[in-house]
């Protein structure tokens, strides 16, 4: 079994990698690579893509890495593998972003990527730290996770999703705030469940297990 941490020059890989290579030798479920090579993309049996940064850059990165994006694309699309978007990693899998342009996403999940705006104006954006999660539908992913445990939270735009049966998780920021949406072979995280201590890594190896 081979995982592909995707690298398209958006973000540090570094503590991802780390934390899924670790899951990966405790769930038993093979190797983790960072690669920016579409051949290796393309023969991966699970993928992730992280993401750090505005919408529109990160999209132009991904779709100016021609290779990786089209192996990316067709291997969920087409292959179904399981794939996995952390923090605009999941926000890209949206319709459109709205962050500073209107932007087309992957148009995997149905919905818009929207500013933060709390209810209550004394809440900082970008919605910083820890939250607590509140499980909307059951998923795979969340085996051994409950209601209540704290996830790593840092974004100033959060995906409203069309759907609310594609909204697996949420928080509570003056406002819901979408923590994990999910479809089909398809999962996306908006927190950084690297930085998301036992929790966080509870889920990497529950995705590292999934066979959809």
């Amino acid at each position: 079994m081979l995982t592909a941490i995707i690298d398209y020059e958006s973000g540090n890989l570094h503590s991802a990698e780390k934390a899924f290579q670790r899951m990966a030798l405790e769930v038993d479920a093979g190797d983790v690579v960072v690669t920016s090579d579409a051949d290796v993309v393309a023969k991966a049996d699970r993928l992730v893509l992280p993401g750090d940064g505005a919408f529109p850059a990160c999209a132009a990165e991904l779709r100016g890495h021609k290779g990786i994006y089209d192996a990316m694309v067709e291997a969920v699309e087409q292959k179904g593998r399981p794939f996995l978007g952390i923090c605009v990693g999941m926000q890209l899998m949206a319709t459109t972003g709205h962050e500073y342009e209107k932007t087309d996403g992957l148009g995997w999940v149905a919905g818009d990527v929207e500013k933060i705006t709390p209810s209550d104006q004394s809440l900082k954006v970008p919605h910083m730290g820890w939250n607590d999660l509140v499980i909307d539908q059951p998923h795979a992913l969340l085996e051994g996770v409950e209601n209540g445990q704290h996830v790593y939270f840092v974004h100033s735009y959060h995906f409203t999703v069309a759907n609310p049966a594609e909204r697996i998780a949420h928080v509570d920021y003056a406002g819901d705030i979408t923590a994990i949406v999910g479809k089909d072979t398809m999962v996306g995280m908006q927190f950084h469940p690297e930085k998301s201590q036992h929790v966080g890594l509870k889920m990497i190896g529950n995705f590292l297990k999934w066979a959809p």
